[in-house]
């Protein structure tokens, strides 16, 4: 009797707790949610409301430290790059190309919020671990496009984010003939194609003969990864508490 009387004291204190985890720990960690996540958003100088004008554009210039064959400027405008000026110097002919993004054409960041953990999550790794996609998949993907002049036949061009940096991959390509003796073998997926990678396009297939591989810094791509990163240990630690009661109610003794 007396043990019965204490398991039913106990599940009443814990049920008090567990209410008071559902009406005050949980609203007040989806507030601080809220907060963290709209901060975020401030990184990407989006507009709230329709209040704030029109949103800054920031200039980033491309790091030529490792590939003086392309130099460039990518203009930001919140969550797009709404403008990019690429000069590319051609390796056979030291011909020096120059091409920027048609104005009616835009590249947009990665969209990167929705609904909490798993949203968090794949949020985060759009930031942390660039997309991997085949050569084919970046012929088709419009980048090639969005430029004027028209990009020749045989340049590829990608952008992707990594960490705090906006990437952009210059590819040039050889066109394998009909009796080519070379043993054709396609390359899969990957965040960077490497020189000999194959692949077709239609009726006609490439080889990769160069990579130009240049990059800029995005300060706040790195603040709005701290953000993700606090926000999914904060959700984390409010799922392992009703974790904690929810076990006890599925093996609480009757």
């Amino acid at each position: 009797m007396a043990a019965a009387m204490a398991s039913a004291a106990e599940r009443a204190v814990l049920e008090e707790e567990f209410k008071w985890l559902l009406q005050e720990e949980v609203h007040g960690v989806l507030r601080q949610l809220q907060d963290i996540l709209k901060e975020a958003s401030h990184r990407f100088a989006l507009p709230v409301g329709g209040t704030e004008g029109p949103v800054k554009q920031e200039n980033f210039i491309l790091d030529t430290s490792s590939a003086d064959q392309v130099k460039g400027v990518l203009m930001l405008q919140g969550d797009a790059l709404c403008q990019a000026d690429i000069n590319l110097k051609m390796p056979r002919n030291n011909q020096l190309l120059h091409f920027t993004f048609r104005e009616d054409k835009q590249w947009k960041l990665q969209q990167l919020m929705d609904a909490v953990m798993l949203q968090l999550t794949r949020a985060r790794n759009r930031l942390t671990t660039p997309a991997t996609l085949t050569l084919p998949e970046i012929a088709s993907s419009g980048l090639t496009k969005m430029f004027t002049p028209a990009l020749p036949s045989d340049i590829l061009v990608n952008f992707y984010i990594n960490l705090n940096k906006l990437c952009l991959t210059v590819y040039q390509l050889h066109a394998l003939q009909p009796n080519s003796t070379k043993n054709f073998r396609p390359t899969g997926g990957s965040i960077l194609h490497n020189p000999g990678a194959m692949f077709e396009c239609g009726s006609q297939r490439y080889e990769v003969s160069h990579v130009h591989k240049v990059e800029c810094v995005v300060p706040w791509l790195n603040d709005a990864l701290v953000f993700f990163t606090v926000s999914l240990q904060l959700s984390q630690q409010l799922k392992d508490k009703i974790s904690v009661f929810s076990s006890y109610w599925n093996y609480r003794p009757y």
